[in-house]
């Protein structure tokens, strides 16, 4: 059975996508980017922009049954990869003890030219917790 959610980003429906899409124990978290409400946060701040779109992909993973423990494998897309401390300390606050696989690399861009960061997550919950 396929479970998809949206954050409602006027790019989803434009592009034909899902914030996070759930099949089986498998959950997808498409590349996220710190916006809210139509608007870029944190400009100028790349370790903010990651906090934010952390905090997005987690609510995605709760709305489908997963949570951070249960992410596998996640890629960071950033436009200065001389800021990746600060991305790198974001993504660590959430994932320093479950330690997934992951990437970070440096993009020309990303769709606002105001975004530094987006990430992705794939996780896979245990059985116990489906």
């Amino acid at each position: 059975m396929r479970h998809q959610v949206s954050t409602g980003s006027a790019w989803e429906s434009v592009v034909g996508y899902s914030r996070a899409v759930r099949v089986g124990d498998t959950v997808h978290v498409a590349g996220t980017t710190a916006v809210r409400d139509g608007e870029v946060v944190g400009v100028g701040d790349a370790y903010r922009q990651a906090t934010v779109a952390l905090e997005i992909v987690v609510a995605a993973l709760a709305e489908l049954g997963a949570s951070p423990a249960d992410v596998v494998r996640t890629r960071m897309f950033v436009t200065d990869i001389t800021r990746w401390e600060e991305v790198g300390r974001a993504h660590g606050e959430v994932f320093r003890d479950v330690r997934p696989a992951t990437s970070m690399v440096e993009v020309a861009a990303l769709i606002e030219p105001d975004l530094l960061v987006e990430i992705e997550a794939d996780a896979v919950i245990s059985r116990a917790e489906s």
